[in-house]
């Protein structure tokens, strides 16, 4: 299914809008341009930040939240009575993952493969197998300069981020404005991201490797029906294919941010655009306002 990216209605109040601010890769400006869109919305709007790139977050840099609760994120896994286990290996036949395997007598239980699906428990035919839970990534909550601050923590070692993010999600306040901080790339943990969104910002600079993964990101929001819009980060550096291929696919430019030593001087200082230079605060807002008018929000 593919639907034009451009054009969405939803029938949500303009404080619950969710926008998900992504890029087909790492290093565009991405949490950049979601901390400033924060930032300068918030004196007018109720609004919420999640930093859903659970195996790096970075916002808080920037944010300087203060967080006042942290809460585990579980997958229940199994746990296999060896007493009673036949050794029949219905377990591991029906793990699609391969977290399982039985070998003569042994029964091995890779716990990074497993998603904690259950299955295994379903069909093993003496109930020797039970769930525990195993704690595989921490959600923060917390407040930044009157901005609802919620990021996702995968721990070290563990190789599965969706999980993360999607209880992240689970608690996002619905009467807020939200900014989704995507991680970078198009896989599994986007994609978590992007879902029940109702605008992706998709953040690109103009040059070949910049625009060869911007339409990997386009292709992405187009399959989940998402409208999207581009901002052009570093603009001046390279050409202008970026914005044919806009034009060619009716996708709008919503901003440019110029290469500028001063910006870049300032992020490596850990200093938001809109703190570092008041007056982008007032072309974010008009970014906002933009998105807000594409998807039709009321209120």
């Amino acid at each position: 299914m593919t639907t034009d990216p451009t054009t969405r209605h939803v029938s949500r109040v303009t404080d619950g809008i969710r926008i998900a601010v992504a890029s087909g890769k790492g290093g565009t400006g991405k949490t950049t341009v979601a901390v400033s869109l924060a930032l300068s919305l918030a004196a007018s709007r109720r609004v919420q930040f999640l930093d859903c790139d659970v195996e790096e977050p970075n916002a808080h840099i920037f944010l300087h939240p203060e967080i006042h609760a942290r809460r585990p994120v579980e997958l229940l896994v199994p746990e296999i009575d060896l007493d009673r286990c036949t050794r029949c290996g219905a377990c591991a036949k029906a793990c699609r993952f391969g977290a399982l395997a039985v070998i003569g007598e042994r029964v091995l239980f890779h716990p990074e493969l497993c998603h904690g699906c259950g299955l295994c428990r379903m069909v093993c035919p003496v109930g020797a197998i039970t769930e525990v839970p195993r704690t595989i990534g921490w959600v923060e909550e917390g407040s930044a300069g009157g901005i609802l601050f919620r990021r996702g923590i995968l721990e070290v070692g563990e190789p599965m981020a969706t999980p993360v993010i999607r209880r992240l999600k689970q608690e996002m306040s619905p009467d807020h404005l939200t900014i989704l901080d995507a991680p970078p790339g198009t896989g599994c943990p986007v994609i978590e991201t992007l879902k029940g969104a109702d605008f992706a910002l998709l953040v690109t600079e103009p040059t070949p490797f910049g625009l060869h993964d911007l339409r990997l990101a386009v292709g992405v929001v187009r399959e989940l029906g998402i409208p999207a819009g581009v901002v052009i980060n570093r603009d001046g550096i390279g050409d202008d294919s970026v914005e044919g291929f806009l034009e060619e696919n009716g996708i709008p430019l919503l901003m440019r941010i110029p290469m500028d030593r001063r910006i870049a001087e300032a992020y490596a200082e850990g200093i938001p655009l809109v703190q570092a230079f008041p007056e982008w605060k007032e072309r974010f807002v008009a970014l906002y306002e933009a998105i807000a008018s594409r998807v039709g929000v009321t209120g």
